[in-house]
């Protein structure tokens, strides 16, 4: 029995078991060799996250002036229009100031007018003290000539020694008399300069005088229109914390307009997927809002100057004895196609998933540049400069007279010259 059994065979593994494992290691390598393919030929030419959030531009609307609120055209949610007002102050006292400013041009202009007539005046002036000086130095040539012809006659006594002393007094006083008439002339061009010195050159909407009253007059205007605060852009308003009745101070938020239509993507990439990041790779985004089946694209726009951790509130301490290293992120500005939010527009903040094709390496590495900025800017309050300034030209035509509109030059043309310095002594 015992011989029997130890010359028997070993029995025979289980094929069927061999065959399944074989077939199972095939599958499993087959499938690495699989994904391996699909990593080099799909998966190495895209970077993906699902740490990217909608961003945009938040336009605080503030009061440049305080204020209490009467009157309030706008809620959350509402979208309002570019130059569109959303909240009204009190306007009382801007009035007032504007008033009272515009009176001060109108007093200005006229007082300028009045140093342009005084101009034609000091001229009229001048040919009246130059007559008599004229006529002063003709009555002292006739007693010359008289004193001249009864000197050599009181020798002889054909002109008695009173009547030549009387004719010599006459002379003194007509020589006094000529000194005189020739200061006032002096004076009166002195006079004449004097006030041309005041409006050469200029017309009276450019008189010195009138150009300040007239800033004044903007500013009161500007004031009182800064009194209806309008919407700096289209958009969406949020975040109205704003009461009728409420007394603001100026710099105080008072609500936020959003505009929808030019919201992007900051994606928060890991600093191990920057190297093969360039600036116009497209991009693929979906938001959690829509679904998986709403596609947006884009295309990378910039990177941020420093990971999330160097601008937060409490930045981090590395250089301390226990430190574990974390992986950074780096906020990726995504520029988003303008089409596709208007079909489906985004809210700030929505989540969002990032998928960047980074097959094209043809541009610029984030770290070497970033694009050009693009300018944000509004005219809406542009309108209130030229109102103003067409309030200030109304006054001034309003008060100018007839002759406004000539210049101070053709005025000083029709006026006699002020001597020069060295002219001013007259002969005798």
């Amino acid at each position: 029995m015992n011989a029997t059994a130890d010359n028997a065979t070993p029995p025979q593994g289980n094929p069927a078991r061999k065959k399944a494992l074989t077939a199972v290691a095939a599958v499993v390598v087959a499938a690495g060799l699989g994904y391996a393919a699909y990593w080099a030929l799909v998966l190495n030419h895209f970077e993906t996250t699902d740490n990217a959030y909608v961003q945009g531009n938040v336009v605080q609307v503030t009061p440049q002036m305080a204020g209490t609120v009467v009157a309030i055209n706008a809620n959350d949610n509402d979208h309002v229009q570019a130059g569109q007002w959303l909240v009204r102050l009190d306007p009382t006292d801007a009035k007032i100031a504007l008033e009272q400013a515009e009176a001060q041009l109108a007093q200005t202009v006229r007082e300028v007018r009045t140093l342009y007539a005084n101009n034609r005046t000091q001229g009229a002036q001048i040919a009246l003290r130059e007559a008599d000086l004229a006529r002063a130095q003709a009555d002292l040539q006739r007693l010359q000539d008289d004193v001249t012809r009864r000197q050599p006659l009181v020798a002889s006594g054909a002109v008695g020694q009173e009547e030549f002393k009387h004719a010599t007094a006459q002379l003194a006083a007509a020589r006094s008399s000529a000194e005189a008439a020739r200061a006032a002339v002096l004076a009166a061009r002195e006079q004449l300069a004097s006030s041309q010195s005041l409006t050469e050159g200029i017309a009276v909407d450019q008189h010195p005088n009138v150009l300040r009253a007239s800033a004044r007059v903007r500013e009161a205007y500007v004031a009182l229109q800064r009194a209806e605060l309008q919407a700096p852009v289209a958009g969406y308003v949020a975040r109205r914390n704003v009461q009728l009745g409420q007394r603001v101070p100026a710099g105080s938020p008072l609500l936020s307009v959003i505009a929808l239509d030019q919201v992007w993507v900051d994606a928060n990439f890991k600093e191990s997927q920057l190297k093969n990041l360039r600036i116009g790779q497209p991009v693929e985004l979906s938001a959690d809002v829509y679904g998986k089946n709403v596609k947006y694209h884009g295309t990378i726009d910039g990177l941020g100057a420093g990971t999330g951790a160097a601008f937060a509130l409490l930045p981090a301490q590395n250089a301390t004895g226990n430190w574990i290293k974390v992986v950074q992120r780096v906020p990726v500005r995504v520029r988003l196609d303008a089409k596709e939010l208007v079909d489906h527009p985004l809210r700030l903040g929505l989540s969002m998933e990032a998928r960047v094709d980074v097959s094209q390496t043809d541009g610029r590495m984030l770290a070497d540049a970033a694009t050009a900025p693009q300018e944000v800017q509004t005219n809406v309050f542009e309108q209130d400069n030229r109102e103003a300034d067409a309030r200030v030209r109304q006054i001034i035509g309003q008060h100018s007279g007839a002759g406004a509109a000539r210049t101070a030059v053709s005025r000083a043309g029709n006026l006699p010259a002020a001597p020069a310095a060295g002219a001013l002594a007259l002969a005798h």
